[in-house]
């Protein structure tokens, strides 16, 4: 099948695991093509040869907190020629490629393609779980608001697909209306991921990955925790201060320290978390502020005993954390996943489905 691929390009996450999902198609002998925004493009066209980049839009971030008004002007401003910009990537781009199907992981533009011109879409992502699935009172508690914001954002986003598959290392019973179209499958994982599983272990260090460089508190508040050896990604820089060392990014490396980590600290991103699950480490997890999503994760990461869901990193608390980190360790080493088996075995099953709805549809338009 020829498949057109979007990939959102608000963060690394979605390309990364979009980025594992791709390569199997291409492996199973789908076309595909991939239309991306943001730096998932660059990351993308170095793996992929036909990649088309297009505009998206833009969250902000101030000290580890999403600014809502912010961000909502931020995109509200530049949708009018985003939208004019992606109508002109798509029809000189993408509409001679004629898709048979599209798989949209958030990306709305690819969504709308397929939805006008009449082509089965697949969704693909994490973030359909909150509209989708019921969630108990400790998931929303203190957060209705960012809740109810986002579960309608996420409904609006790519409403009206064939099938949803939703990766996820928490299991919510899917509502009842949408369980014909629902599937929930392990968190994607990246292949050196899978590897690394082999010779995972719990180490003398603690891996730190802050997705924004808007919080200054970080470094000193690390520093505080006497003992601890903290290695840190995300600031975009290489140095040593006190018991931290910060690192630039290096995929093969941030492997590396992810599988001799004795725990992790990080924001609520289900790539991280999934990963860190996988690999049996404990997690501290500090949401960023009013990224409902992320909440969600911290919350049922703790629930499951998998970690600890906090407000900020603050010393005393992630010192108590790695006091306790042998028993969340032992909870963490019951999750059982077979690397992305299900994940392939489920959207393999999706696209025959839609190749033979397709074909029956020919078969009556030429015997009509």
């Amino acid at each position: 099948m020829r498949i057109l691929y979007g990939v959102t390009g608000e963060g690394m996450g979605h390309a990364t695991r979009s980025k594992v999902t791709c390569e199997h198609l291409i492996r199973q002998g789908h076309d595909v093509k991939i239309v991306v925004s943001g730096r998932a493009h660059s990351f993308l066209a170095k793996s992929f040869k036909d990649v088309v980049e297009i505009k998206g839009l833009t969250l902000r971030y101030v000290d580890n907190a999403m600014v809502k008004g912010g961000s909502l002007t931020q995109n509200l401003l530049a949708a009018p020629g985003l939208l004019y910009e992606n109508v002109n990537a798509y029809f000189d781009k993408v509409i001679d490629f004629s898709p048979h199907a599209v798989i949209t992981d958030f990306d709305s533009f690819a969504h709308l393609f397929g939805v006008r011109h009449g082509l089965p879409v697949l969704s693909i992502d994490n973030q359909q779980i909150i509209c989708r699935c019921k969630h108990d009172k400790f998931v929303k508690h203190g957060a209705l608001v960012d809740y109810r914001l986002t579960k309608a954002f996420v409904m609006a986003r790519v409403p009206g697909c064939e099938h949803y598959v939703i990766t996820t290392f928490f299991y919510p019973k899917v509502r009842k209306k949408y369980q014909d179209t629902t599937t929930l499958v392990p968190p994607i994982l990246r292949s050196n991921v899978i590897a690394a599983k082999k010779r995972a272990r719990l180490g003398d260090h603690v891996l730190v990955y802050q997705t924004s460089t808007s919080d200054k508190k970080l470094i000193p508040t690390l520093n505080k925790v006497q003992g601890q050896r903290f290695i840190v990604y995300g600031l975009r820089r290489d140095a040593v201060e006190g018991n931290c060392v910060i690192k630039d990014f290096s995929e093969e490396g941030f492997v590396e320290d992810l599988a001799h980590a004795r725990a992790v600290v990080s924001n609520g991103g289900l790539s991280l978390v999934g990963e860190a699950v996988y690999l049996g480490k404990p997690v501290y997890s500090v949401p960023v502020q009013h990224q409902f999503e992320q909440l969600m994760n911290a919350r049922y990461l703790e629930e499951l005993g998998y970690g600890l869901a906090a407000d900020t990193i603050d010393h005393d608390v992630l010192r108590l954390f790695l006091n306790e980190n042998t028993k969340y360790a032992a909870r963490v080493a019951g999750h059982v996943q077979d690397g992305n088996s299900v994940l392939f075995s489920t959207v393999d099953q999706v696209l025959r489905g839609f190749d033979k709805a397709e074909k029956k549809k020919r078969r009556a338009e030429v015997n009509a």
